[in-house]
Parts: structure tokens; sequence; C-alpha cells
């Protein structure tokens, strides 16, 4: 007896611009690891009536760290950059799922660089609580590292696009 399985899984995008000039200075993306917590709440939600998170929000890490399916919000295993003028994380405003697929890029995620940082990877989670591991039943859904870190300066912007896809392994 075949068993299907479905896939799901996402890849991050992330552009600085030079709040000066408007020139973009570099861009980068990678695909995401899903977490066990992220899948449990997809199922729990889906499958097992609980609550659905309304609102996620974006994230970006500030040391070469390469997440794992076992990372959780309280323990995400990276260390959030902080180093941004706005007050929370960036909400992640997505479309509508079309072809098995959503995305925030009509509204991205902005990030306003106070420091001078380097950018090693994003992640999506549900607390709009700049740097917080604490936020009771908070999620981490998913994180990915780049293949290179980025550097970035004070009033550089960085603008995040997460896309997520899902599939059936169709055998």
């Amino acid at each position: 007896m075949r068993i299907g399985k479905l896939a799901l899984g996402g890849v991050f995008k992330l552009e600085c611009f030079s709040k000066k000039t408007g020139e973009k200075k570099w861009e980068t993306e990678t695909p995401n690891i899903v977490t066990n917590e992220g899948l449990d709440h997809v199922l729990n939600v889906y499958l097992h009536a609980a609550t659905q998170i309304t609102t996620w929000y974006l994230a970006i890490f500030e040391d070469d760290y390469t997440p794992l399916a076992a990372n959780t919000y309280a323990v995400p295993g990276y260390t959030e950059s902080t180093a941004y003028d706005e007050a929370t994380r960036p909400e992640y405003v997505e479309a509508a799922s079309t072809a098995r697929s959503t995305t925030n890029s009509a509204s991205k995620g902005t990030f306003t660089i106070s420091d001078t940082k380097t950018i090693y990877g994003a992640a999506l989670v549900s607390s709009s609580v700049k740097g917080d591991t604490e936020a009771a039943s908070a999620v981490l859904f998913a994180s990915g590292v780049f293949a290179a870190a980025k550097a970035c300066t004070d009033d550089d912007v960085l603008e995040l696009t997460y896309t997520i896809s899902s599939a059936d392994d169709g055998a």
C-alpha cells in the first residue's frame, strides 16, 4: 500500500537597499526548514481543532546557525537580530494561496537597520516581540540560513520575502 506524503517548505529572500540612494546593495535567498513545532501546529489546527494563529511575523538572525527540525520558538538555536528601528517584528502579510503557494512579495517585511550587523538567516514566528523566546504558545514555523552571511550598516533597509509551497509527493 502506498502512503502519500505532504511536502511543505519555502524560500526566504532578503534584499538590502541603501536608505539614502535606494540602490540595491545585495540580495540572497535560501530554502527553509519547517520545524517539527510548525508541522505539529499545522496538523493540530487542520485536523484537531486547535486555535489558528492568524498573524505571523518575520525575524532575521545574526549568528552562523544551521536550523534544525527540533528547534522551537523557545529554543530557536539562532540569535535574533533586534538591531532595527521598527518597534516590533514585521508582520507577514501573505496573499491567498494559488497553485499551492503563498507569499508576501506584495508586502515585504521591512527592517531598517540601526547598527552594523551581519545577517545569516531568517525565520517565520507567531509573536511580534523582537528578541522574544518566551511568549506562551508561540510557534517557530520555519527558519533558514543563507549560503553566505550578508553585511549591512546603519540605515540600510532590508526587505524580506517568504514564499511557502505545498505538494503531494505524487507517487
